[in-house]
């Protein structure tokens, strides 16, 4: 399958990396090329033209040309910047086509902790939909560190990744791709409006991750 991922930031490339693992053809949007390779990472991860290197088989190009040429486009850009990248993609580059919504609605404008820009009665997803009334949004792993989106495994013990989206299809070929990762279980809980409560889980995930000191944890919906 073509996957096409808006955003190059960790979420991003884990979720290149799990999709190439999987046997998929993938490529990834930027605003700007020359400027995201030369980008430096954190720690001893060296910059984003060693990854790629690393990694040779995914392409990399502007944000039109990655969802017009994808299957499945993936929005891994933060959530304030969504609606502006997605507008950037293009309506007519992801209509009728599966987005699956990994990002949540932050806000850090004052500072750390952040809280959330839409909550309770809307979410960042629903907003993706309503912008994009064409394109079939699935909400998914946005509960989860990056490593274990696409390595669950790496937990001790199943634990639960959530779907939320109006169209059952495409719930369908993103629990397809979820099983390739690994999960065995996935929680559909309704329609997009069901995304709210994955999208308000962060601020929880966030003291537990400081309580913990680590973010490889997850949720497991036991019954």
């Amino acid at each position: 399958m073509r996957i096409g991922i808006l955003g190059t930031g960790m979420v991003g490339r884990a979720l290149a990396e799990g999709f190439t693992r999987t046997g998929n053809e993938v490529s990834m949007g930027t605003r700007d090329m020359h400027t995201t390779k030369v980008r430096q990472l954190d720690g001893p991860q060296g910059s984003m033209a060693d990854w790629f290197s690393q990694n040779p088989s995914v392409a990399l190009s502007d944000f039109a040309s990655v969802a017009g040429s994808a299957e499945v486009v993936v929005n891994a850009i933060s959530g304030s910047a969504s609606l502006d990248v997605l507008t950037q993609a293009g309506a007519v580059n992801l209509s009728g086509k599966v987005l699956i919504d990994v990002s949540n609605p932050l806000d850090f404008s004052n500072g750390f902790p952040p809280t959330l820009s839409v909550s309770n009665t809307d979410s960042l997803a629903e907003l993706v939909q309503r912008s994009f009334p064409d394109v079939r949004v699935v909400k998914t792993l946005n509960t989860l560190n990056a490593a274990l989106m696409t390595n669950p495994d790496q937990l001790p013990e199943p634990t639960t990744v959530f779907l939320s989206g109006d169209d059952a299809g495409a719930k369908a070929i993103v629990d397809g791709l979820l099983r390739d990762f690994g999960w065995t279980d996935i929680l559909d809980l309704g329609d997009i409006t069901t995304a709210r409560g994955p999208e308000m889980w962060l601020p929880l995930w966030l003291s537990a991750m400081g309580a913990l000191g680590n973010p490889m944890f997850n949720l497991r919906v036991v019954r």
